[in-house]
């Protein structure tokens, strides 16, 4: 089965979209099937972060490793070098950023996709004892729901929120925008211990990761009164640290990678808010690991 790139170079020398997918036999050319694929990934970048957590969850460790890339890309212009033989056998002439995260195939040297969200679906296909499932019949729409206010209510809103040079206004509207987001993710989690029947599915490793974001990068461009607003909502920042707890989520937290990821990438101005640390997500790690030794 050949791989086709959806988006193909252009003159902004923007990596190619691979959506390959794994399907259930045979017939579909790439199946799930193990120690044939691979992941590459780094934990300091969100996508990552997110496939990280939801491979530790379902126990792929033997069947479908991980190779870490480095938070920082180490090629001129992005990219990383250990990436750059797939992108190469897989897009022809190809001389754009070879970026990750990627799902390989090692049977042919190539890669199947580069789309997290597919490929988080597609290792949740793989065959496994204890059949934790990340996407359990009858809650698709639900974590989508949660993957929308995440990604536009939570992170799009956080970023137009600190934009330097933006109008005060529209910064405020923004602003409004995200705390009604935390909001209606606070009710829903009001006495509850997941977002969706009780149990950890993707979309607590989506509400979880854009938290880990909101608080370690987007607060860094926030005043002061803004994080102390966003703080407020006392069972979502509860929820986080309960999931920080969580082996999967607390051994894929690369703080360290965050904050030298956004160093490398950020232009924007640093704000008040900066200085206002809502979780200490190194001490929640190091206790969560301490009680796992006792």
């Amino acid at each position: 089965m050949s791989i086709t790139p959806l988006a193909a170079l252009s003159v902004h020398r923007a990596a190619p979209v691979f959506r390959g997918r794994i399907g259930r036999d045979a017939r579909s050319g790439h199946y799930a099937v193990p120690h044939r694929y691979r992941l590459h990934l780094s934990t300091a970048c969100p996508d990552g972060l997110r496939l990280a957590v939801g491979h530790g969850l379902l126990g792929l460790d033997a069947d479908c490793p991980v190779t870490l890339l480095p938070a920082v890309p180490d090629c001129p212009g992005g990219g990383h070098s250990a990436l750059r033989p797939l992108y190469e056998a897989s897009a022809h002439h190809y001389t754009g950023p070879a970026l990750g995260p990627v799902l390989s195939d090692d049977w042919s040297g190539r890669i199947v996709s580069t789309h997290a969200p597919d490929i988080l679906r597609d290792l949740d296909r793989f065959p496994r004892t204890g059949r934790v499932s990340l996407y359990p019949r009858g809650l698709e729409s639900v974590i989508e729901a949660v993957e929308r206010m995440c990604a536009e209510g939570i992170t799009q809103a956080a970023q137009r929120a600190g934009a330097a040079g933006a109008d005060p206004a529209e910064r405020a509207a923004a602003l409004d925008v995200l705390l009604d987001t935390l909001g209606r993710l606070e009710n829903r989690l009001a006495g509850e211990e997941y977002l969706a029947d009780d149990r950890l599915t993707a979309a607590d490793i989506e509400l979880w990761v854009t938290l880990v974001e909101l608080d370690t990068v987007h607060r860094c461009h926030l005043d002061a009164s803004a994080v102390h607003r966003i703080a407020g909502h006392r069972a979502l920042w509860a929820y986080a640290r309960r999931m920080t707890a969580h082996p999967a989520f607390r051994s894929a937290l690369d703080l360290d990678g965050i904050s030298r990821r956004h160093q490398g990438r950020c232009r924007g101005l640093e704000a008040a808010g900066a200085a206002v640390q809502i979780l200490d997500w190194a001490s929640l790690s190091a206790a969560a690991e301490d009680a796992c030794r006792r």
